[in-house]
C-alpha cells in the first residue's frame, strides 16, 4: 500500500529548504555571542556551502533549462522558476554576509589587536613591505593575459579569484582588458604583515591584507609604460558535478580522473561575482567573454570568496574561539588501549584486547566525545595486528590524508591477512583522493573494489572474522559516519561495536553482495539500501499508525541530515492525521510542512546547528511499550532509499536504547542550538526564557563525557 501523492502546496522546495539551512549556518556567524574567530568559520563555511550548492544543484537547474525541460518540482515550479527563486533567496543573504564581514567582525577583531586592512589604509612602512613582498613572493608566478582581438578572451578556472586590469596606452590612446589570476593555491589569502611595523597599535596580534589588493595596487609592474585605469576583482563559479555512465571498474577508474580534470577547469559558468565597483562596459566585457546571462551576475559590496576566512581560524587567539574539546575514551574500553602499557599506565597483565570486551557487550560509541581514535580506529589497529584475525573488510567514502586506518588496513595485507577495502569512487569532491588511495592499498595487497554497478555505496560497515576455537567469529562496527580521522573530531557520529550473530552474518553478506553477483534480497537484522531500507522504514512507520488506530500511542522521533523522499513525507502525514506524535530533527533540507491543520497537526521539526555538525542519524519508533531504535548511514532522501548502499542497525540492547532515548531528549530540549520550524518552512532560532537556564545539546553532551556520564546516567 502506497502512500497519497502529494499535492505541490503540500511540499517545500528541496533547493529553498537547503538556502534555509544555509541561512542558520550565516545566523550562527551574525549571532554576536558566537565568538569572533568562530563567526569568521561560520562565514566560511556559509560560503564554502554556497559555492558547492552553485556548483551541483544550480548547474543542474541551468542544464535542465538548457535543454528545455519544464518538468515541475515537487513543489510545482519549473527548473527556470526555481533559479528565480534561489537566486532571490541568496541576494539578501550574501548581503547580510558582507555587512558582517565590514561592519561587524572586522571592527570588533580590530578591538582585540586583529587588523584586517585594504591597501590604502596601510602606513607606509607597511606599504613598503607589501610592496617588497610582491615583488619577491608574487609576482614571478603572475600572467598577466590581455583581452583584445589578437588575444580571445582567456579561460577563467572554476573559483578562482581574479583581477580585471583596465590599462591604456598613452601612445594610441587604446583602452585594453587584462586578466591576472590570483595564485591562492600558492599564498595566503590574507598577507600577514610584520606586527612592528604598525604605528598606531605597538602590540597588534595580527595584521593582514588580502593578497589581491597586494597584486592590484603593483599592477605598473606587470603593465610598464602602460597607464593604470582602474583594478576589479571578479570571480568565477563553474559546473563542477560528474556525469559518469555506469561503467566497468576499470573504467570507471579512468572516466573519473578524466572527469576530475574537466573539473579542474569547469564546466560551464554557473555564477560570476564581481566586485560591486567594477564599470558597466567591464563587466559587459566579462559576461560575453564568459558566456554568462544576467541571472547568473551577482555584484557582491565587499571582497569575494569569504570561504578563504578559514584561513583566520589558525590564528593562536584562543579566547576569540569556542573552547576546544578533546573526547574520551569510552570506560569499557579503558583497558584496551595498548598505547596505555607502553606509557606506564596499566600493566601488562591488566590490558584487555578490544575484542574481549566486544564479546561481553554491544559498545555504543558517539563521536566527538567519545574518541574516533581510541575506538574505531584501535579496533581496526588490534584487528590488524592480531594473529588470531584472519579477515578484515570494510568500506571507504570518504577518509583523511596520512589515515591511520588505511595504514592499518596495509599492515593487515603485510601481516597476511584477507583485507577487502570498499573505496567509493563517486564520492562527491573526495574523488580524486579515493583514486589515490584506491591504488595505495591495491599496491599493498590489499583486495580494492567499487562497488555494486549504478550505485553509490554509501554504508559505513566493518567485518573483522576472527577465529577463536577452531570457530570463526565476526566482529562489526556499523556507523552513520566516514571512517575519517579529522571529522571525526568536527561532526557527532554514532556507531556500534558488536558481536551479535546475526548482524555479523548480515554483514558477510552485505559484503558479498557488494563485491561479487549476490542479487541477496533480504537480511536478519540489516535495513539495507536499496533492498529493503524503504520497505523497512516504510514498515516501521504504518505500524505506529496501526498502533494509534488502536487506540495505543504512537510516537516517531527521528534525527537525520535531510529529509525530501516524498513517499516518506506523505506517509509522516498520514500517521500525523491519525494522531501519531512525530518529533524530528533535521539538520539540513526538510521538505515536510510541520503543523499544518488538517495535515500536520501532530508533527514538529526542529534543527540544530552548533559547534559540530549534526549529522547521526536515529530512528525511534515507541511501538506501543516495545520501543525500537535504529542508527546508520541513510537519511530519508530518495537517492538514500534507492540509489545507495546503505545500511541501517536496530540498537536491541536496553540500556544502550535508553541512552538513544535520552540523547533524543537533550536535542529536542535544547533552547540554544536549535531552530524550530514553521509551516511556512522558515526557522525561529530558540532563546532561553528569562527564568530559563541555557540548554545547549552540545555543550551538554561534552559536559557529560568530560565527567565518564552519558545521557540517561
Amino acid at each position: 500500500m502506497c502512500a497519497a501523492a502529494l499535492s505541490p502546496d503540500e511540499y517545500i522546495n528541496r533547493e529553498l529548504s537547503w538556502i534555509a539551512f544555509n541561512q542558520r549556518v550565516l545566523a550562527q556567524a551574525l549571532d554576536q555571542r558566537t565568538p569572533l574567530l568562530d563567526q569568521a568559520k561560520f562565514s566560511a563555511i556559509f560560503s564554502n556551502n554556497l559555492d558547492e550548492f552553485f556548483m551541483v544543484r544550480v548547474a543542474s537547474l541551468k542544464s535542465q533549462v538548457e535543454a528545455g525541460i519544464s518538468t515541475p518540482s515537487e513543489d510545482g515550479q519549473t527548473p527556470f522558476e526555481q533559479l528565480q527563486t534561489i537566486r532571490e533567496h541568496l541576494l539578501p543573504l550574501l548581503k547580510q554576509q558582507q555587512e558582517h564581514y565590514r561592519y561587524q567582525l572586522k571592527q570588533q577583531l580590530r578591538d582585540h589587536n586583529v587588523q584586517l586592512l585594504d591597501y590604502a589604509q596601510l602606513n607606509q612602512p607597511q606599504c613598503a613591505w607589501v610592496d617588497d613582498y610582491f615583488q619577491t613572493s608574487i609576482f614571478p608566478v603572475l600572467t598577466p593575459l590581455a583581452v583584445d582581438p589578437a588575444h580571445p578572451f582567456p579561460f577563467v578556472s572554476n573559483l578562482s579569484l581574479n583581477v580585471a586590469a583596465v590599462v591604456r596606452d598613452p601612445e594610441t590612446d587604446q583602452r585594453q582588458l587584462a586578466r591576472i589570476k590570483v595564485p591562492k593555491k600558492n599564498l595566503p589569502r590574507f598577507v600577514a604583515i610584520p606586527s612592528q611595523l604598525s604605528n598606531d597599535n605597538p602590540e597588534p596580534i595580527h595584521t593582514a591584507i588580502p593578497v589581491e589588493q597586494a597584486i592590484a595596487f603593483n599592477l605598473e609592474l606587470l603593465f610598464p609604460g602602460m597607464t593604470i585605469e582602474g583594478h576589479y576583482f571578479y570571480r568565477v563559479t563553474r559546473d563542477a558535478d560528474l556525469e559518469l555512465r555506469d561503467l566497468e571498474a576499470d573504467d570507471l577508474m579512468l572516466a573519473l580522473e578524466q572527469g576530475l580534470r574537466k573539473r579542474r577547469m569547469g564546466g560551464e559558468v554557473v555564477r560570476l561575482e564581481v566586485a560591486n565597483e567594477m564599470p558597466g562596459d567591464v563587466i559587459d566585457m566579462l559576461m560575453t567573454g564568459l558566456n554568462v546571462e544576467e541571472a547568473d551576475l551577482y555584484k557582491i559590496d565587499g571582497p569575494l570568496g569569504l570561504d578563504d576566512l578559514f584561513g583566520l581560524t589558525g590564528l593562536p587567539i584562543s579566547k576569540l574561539k569556542s573552547k576546544s574539546h578533546t573526547g574520551q575514551t569510552p570506560s569499557t574500553l579503558a583497558r584496551t588501549q595498548q598505547n596505555l602499557i607502553d606509557e606506564g599506565a596499566i600493566k601488562p597483565e591488566e590490558f584487555e584486547t578490544i575484542f574481549s570486551v566486544m564479546r561481553q557487550q554491544d559498545i555504543l560509541l558517539h563521536h566527538p566525545y567519545d574518541l574516533f581514535s581510541t575506538t574505531v580506529e584501535e579496533f581496526i589497529n588490534q584487528a590488524a595486528d592480531d594473529p588470531k584475525v584472519m579477515g578484515i573488510k570494510m568500506t571507504l567514502y570518504r577518509t583523511s590524508t596520512d589515515s591511520p586506518i588505511i595504514a592499518a588496513l596495509i599492515r593487515a595485507a603485510e601481516n597476511g591477512k584477507q583485507v577487502m577495502a570498499l573505496v567509493e569512487l563517486k564520492a562527491r569532491f573526495d574523488e580524486d583522493n579515493n583514486i589515490q588511495w584506491a591504488r595505495h592499498l591495491e599496491r599493498s595487497g590489499v583486495h580494492v573494489v567499487y562497488g555494486v554497478l549504478g550505485l553509490k555505496t554509501h554504508t559505513k560497515i566493518v567485518l573483522v572474522v576472527r577465529k577463536e576455537k577452531e570457530k570463526l567469529q565476526s566482529y562489526v562496527h556499523i556507523g552513520t559516519g566516514n571512517y575519517n580521522s579529522k571529522t571525526s573530531k568536527l561532526y557527532t557520529d554514532l556507531g556500534l561495536l558488536s558481536t551479535r550473530p546475526e548482524l555479523g552474518k548480515d554483514l558477510v553478506e552485505l559484503f558479498n553482495y557488494l563485491t561479487g553477483f549476490s542479487k541477496q534480497q533480504s537480511f536478519r537484522r540489516l535495513l539495507v539500501a536499496p533492498v529493503t531500507l524503504r520497505k523497512g522504514m516504510e514498515s516501521l512507520i504504518r505500524r505506529e499508525i496501526d498502533h494509534a488506530k488502536a487506540g495505543r500511542q504512537g510516537v516517531i522521533r527521528a534525527k537525520m541530515n535531510s529529509l525530501v523522499d516524498p513517499d516518506i513525507i506523505a506517509l509522516l502525514y498520514e500517521a500525523s492525521q491519525v494522531g501519531v506524535q512525530i518529533e524530528l530533527i533535521i539538520r539540513g533540507m526538510c521538505s515536510l510542512i510541520p503543523g499544518r491543520e488538517g495535515l500536520s497537526d501532530n508533527i514538529k521539526v526542529i534543527s540544530i546547528v552548533g559547534q559540530f555538525l549534526e549529522h547521526s542519524r536515529i530512528f525511534w519508533f515507541a511501538n506501543g511499550d516495545e520501543p525500537e531504535a535504529y542508527i546508520g548511514s541513510a537519511d530519508w532522501m530518495t537517492r538514500n532509499l534507492d540509489r545507495r548502499v546503505e545500511a541501517i542497525t536496530p540498537i536491541e540492547e536496553p540500556a544502550l536504547r535508553r541512552k538513544l532515548e535520552r540523547l533524543l531528549d537533550l536535542y529536542i530540549q535544547d533552547n540554544r542550538g536549535a531552530w524550530d520550524m514553521h509551516v511556512d518552512g522558515s526557522f525561529t532560532q530558540r532563546m532561553p526564557g528569562d527564568d530559563q537556564p541555557e540548554c545547549n545539546s552540545q555543550i551538554q553532551l561534552t559536559s557529560l563525557w568530560s565527567r565518564g556520564l552519558h545521557p540517561g546516567q
